[in-house]
């Protein structure tokens, strides 16, 4: 009887149901559909036509912005290699995500996919173009909800290796083989830009690549842009650059025992006890805090503001320490919650 069971089965307690015993037509990654509205209304395709190139010829089965979106929506769903391209080139997301051309035929399998990733996209105009890319969606967000005041968030991570992979190396920190990027966020968490680097490398080497362009191009937009960085970046030639381009700061200072001294009756509490001298199983990890402007404009002592240091019991940016709002709410206002480092 299941056999000839073709149509869905109407239930009799509520019309507005139906079963159907189709198996094949079920996802788990429906939520990706919702992705793709968005990337529609963002002209991602369109941008993919516009930035990469695609020299395989004439006779080709599936256009490059269903590679591209297939190799992108694999990632937000989790499938962080290409195993699962087999079974996913018969998902009814996947297929639904990409042109008509694919929605009877399937998306692409394995060996289609890695070819894409590993030869197409590795051309060097097309890594050229991968960031311009990148930016120019974010930018077609911000024209969404636009805002006269941006945060730009810089810091280094780390990706592991398991191999002889080029460039990867030992890093002392993260007591792993690994690359060592460095990203620049907005705000919003939203990857503004990302460069590549070997293992070894200091965590604020690169800076200047990334941080001036979007700096200078934000700014050029009438937009005012505030820069903070933990203490890896804590470095003149930082401060210079931020003080010469009128662009506020918070960056973190590194453990430093004489300023620590020089500055303990402005961490006194109500009770007399100093902030240094109270037990804490992080005493090291205060914030400057305080007034931007002031950390911000003056050179020599301006740099280092001292009128609110943060007790390192509260080290997250979202957390309220008596910050004027004339500037010092500025590690307050991230969307996000990642802790200052």
């Amino acid at each position: 009887m299941g056999e000839t069971q073709n149509k869905p089965f109407q239930l009799s307690f509520n019309s507005s149901l139906k079963v159907d015993f189709q198996g094949s037509r079920v996802t788990s990654d429906s939520g990706l559909l919702l992705v793709r509205e968005l990337d529609e209304r963002l002209g991602f395709g369109e941008l993919i036509e516009q930035h990469l190139a695609d020299g395989r010829g004439k006779n080709i089965q599936l256009p490059l912005t269903d590679l591209m979106r297939q190799s992108v929506y694999s990632r937000l769903a989790g499938y962080e290699d290409l195993n699962d391209a087999e079974r996913l080139s018969q998902d009814p997301a996947f297929r639904l995500i990409g042109s008509g051309r694919i929605w009877e035929r399937g998306a692409a399998l394995t060996s289609r996919l890695q070819s894409f990733e590993t030869e197409l996209l590795t051309q060097p105009e097309n890594l050229a173009a991968l960031p311009v890319l990148n930016r120019e969606l974010i930018a077609k967000a911000e024209a969404i909800d636009s805002s006269r005041r941006v945060v730009l968030d810089m810091d280094s991570t780390e990706i592991p290796v398991y191999g002889r992979q080029e460039d990867s190396a030992y890093n002392g920190h993260f007591e792993s083989v690994c690359y060592h990027p460095l990203l620049l966020f907005n705000g919003e968490g939203d990857c503004l830009a990302v460069k590549l680097r070997p293992g070894n490398v200091h965590s604020a080497e690169g800076w200047d690549e990334l941080l001036l362009p979007e700096l200078e191009r934000l700014q050029a937009q009438g937009i005012e842009v505030a820069f903070r960085g933990d203490a890896a970046f804590a470095k003149p030639e930082i401060y210079e650059a931020l003080e010469a381009r009128a662009a506020k700061y918070a960056i973190r200072l590194p453990a430093n025992d004489k300023m620590e001294r020089n500055i303990t009756e402005l961490l006194r509490r109500p009770g007399g006890e100093t902030e240094l001298q109270a037990f804490d199983p992080l005493p090291k990890l205060s914030l400057p805090g305080g007034k931007l402007d002031q950390g911000a404009t003056g050179g020599g002592k301006g740099r280092v503001p001292l009128r609110g240091v943060v007790p390192t019991g509260r080290l997250h940016r979202h957390e309220s320490y008596g910050f004027k709002p004339d500037g010092g709410a500025l590690l307050q206002q991230a969307r996000h919650r990642r802790t200052m480092d």
